[in-house]
């Protein structure tokens, strides 16, 4: 059982950080459902952790760690899905024929552009910019050195940066 202070701890952080965890899920696996159901399963997993008497000191780090170590998991058991499966659920691809500049991007098309970048890189620039994590929260997270998540961080900005800057495919 947990005492007062771990309880309310725990009630604080789920208060505080389960948006911003449903967020970085749902950007992980652009599955609204999904996203709740991991969320609601790193909460429980640091519930049984914190009730078994282990002590945690970044409970926000501890959160995105388990949830992405979920997301790791359920990626390893599913099987791939062909477009034609995706199509049946009611996706349609889309292009965009307006002419791009730099001074017009919808947050959409700045979204497509992150989801677009390898997952080491877009997950950074997610905790990073949208989820406001400090880099040594995001090492934690990713059980990754700082100096790795300071390379990932720009190495994803410059290729950002290279889709920003490509012209927009008018077909």
């Amino acid at each position: 059982m947990l005492g007062a202070d771990k309880e309310q701890q725990f009630l604080v952080a789920y208060e505080q950080y389960s948006d911003a965890i449903f967020r970085y899920c749902y950007y992980r696996v652009f599955d609204r459902e999904k996203a709740k159901d991991y969320v609601q399963e790193a909460y429980c997993r640091t519930w049984k952790y914190l009730s078994e008497g282990k002590e945690i000191q970044n409970l926000r780090a501890f959160l995105y760690r388990t949830a992405n170590n979920i997301i790791i998991d359920e990626s390893r058991k599913r099987k791939a899905t062909s477009l034609d499966g995706i199509m049946e659920k009611g996706f349609t691809p889309k292009t965009d024929t307006r002419e791009k500049t730099q001074d017009y991007f919808t947050g959409k098309e700045i979204i497509n552009m992150v989801k677009s970048l390898d997952e080491k890189y877009r997950d950074v620039i997610l905790m990073k910019y949208v989820d406001d994590l400090s880099t040594k929260e995001i090492a934690f997270a990713l059980n990754e050195t700082e100096n790795n998540i300071y390379v990932r961080l720009s190495r994803g900005l410059e290729k950002v940066k290279k889709l920003w800057n490509q012209p927009l495919n008018n077909n």
